[in-house]
Formats: structure tokens, sequence, C-alpha cells
């Protein structure tokens, strides 16, 4: 396999990416300048050393310290915390310009093939819990995809914050502003805001 097959085949892993949208970004990197090439390259090997994982909320991030800009920010609503299934969805609530809480990244959705919750923070976000109570915490928003699995997590996060939490915490969940079997991560601003606007 040359180059350009090797490439396309790691572009082809990429989510949603299928074989033409690949070649086309090789293609793209073909054309453009070497400058630009070089950047994306040093970008790359970078990544590992220069991006982390949050202590607090669990999302990748380039800050220098254990928690990212969000969670050290203290304009940010220590009342309201929305749980998402991934970093993207994070970026998705903040376009709606609306939500000024905290995040927390669970790290996926259930499967409901397996129904299994190893690799989920689920624990993580419990042991949060108390120390954000103490902060302030008053509201947890279960901020999932409005699909099966993101049904199914928000089903199980919920039963267990209110066994545990109910008398301390109101547990919503983004309205449906968003149609079922939506992405968060694809969702318009104005959808997001009714979606966060109509939580119950």
């Amino acid at each position: 396999m040359d180059t350009i097959e090797r490439l396309i085949a790691i572009f082809q892993k990429f989510p949603g990416i299928g074989p033409r949208q690949a070649q086309r970004f090789v293609q793209f990197l073909l054309r453009s300048p070497p400058s630009m090439r070089r950047e994306l390259i040093e970008l790359l090997q970078s990544l590992g050393g220069a991006v982390k994982q949050c202590a607090q909320c669990m999302r990748f991030s380039s800050s220098s310290g254990k928690t990212c800009s969000m969670c050290s920010n203290p304009e940010r609503n220590q009342k309201l915390l929305a749980v998402v299934a991934v970093d993207a969805d994070i970026s998705a609530l903040e376009r709606g310009g609306t939500y000024r809480g905290l995040y927390f990244v669970l790290g996926g959705t259930i499967s409901l093939a397996s129904e299994k919750t190893n690799n989920l923070r689920i624990k993580q976000l419990f042991d949060s819990l108390p120390q954000r109570i103490h902060a302030g915490l008053e509201e947890v928003i279960l901020a999932f995809p409005a699909n099966p699995e993101g049904d199914a997590t928000a089903i199980q996060v919920r039963e267990k914050l209110t066994e545990v939490l109910s008398p301390l915490l109101t547990i919503t969940a983004l309205g449906r502003g968003l149609s079922t079997g939506s992405e968060l991560e694809y969702a318009d601003p104005e959808t997001i805001k009714s979606a966060l606007e109509s939580r119950r």
C-alpha cells in the first residue's frame, strides 16, 4: 500500500468519514502549501503532550493546570452541571450561547446491545458530586443524544442520582427541541437553546 492509500485508510477510520471523503482530504492536503502540511504535522506531534484530560469535567483540553479553562472560570454558574456523552457535545451547548454552567463528560452512552457501562465515568461523576454540591450545585442536566442509547443512559444515570441525591439536587433532561436520533454536536444553536429552555 502506498502513502496515499495508507493516508486514505487512516482518514476512513475517523467517525463519519467514508472512502470518498477520505480521498478528498488527501487530495486537499496534496494541493495545500507545504507550510500548511508542516503545521498539521507539528500539531499532530504535539497533541499527546499539549492536550490532557481535565481532572474535573474529564474533557480534553490544552490548559496548563489540572483543570480546564471552563472549570476554573469563576464566572461559570456553579449551580448547573450538564452531563454530556462526549467532548463535542460541550461545543454544541456552548454554540447555543444560553448555557453558562459546568460540564461533566461521561465518555459515551450505554450500548443497547450489551448494556455495559464499563467505559462510562459514572463512578467519577458520583465521586465529584459531594464537592460540587458543597460549591453550590443545585441541578444536574442530563444532556445526552436524542436516540435510544442516549435515552437508556439518561434513565440509568437519573435512577442512580435519584437513589442517592434526590433531596439535594434537581435532575432534568434536555427537552425535545432535538429530534429523535439526532447527535448533539450537529444541532444548530437555536435547537440547542430550545432544548435547554424546555428541559424537564
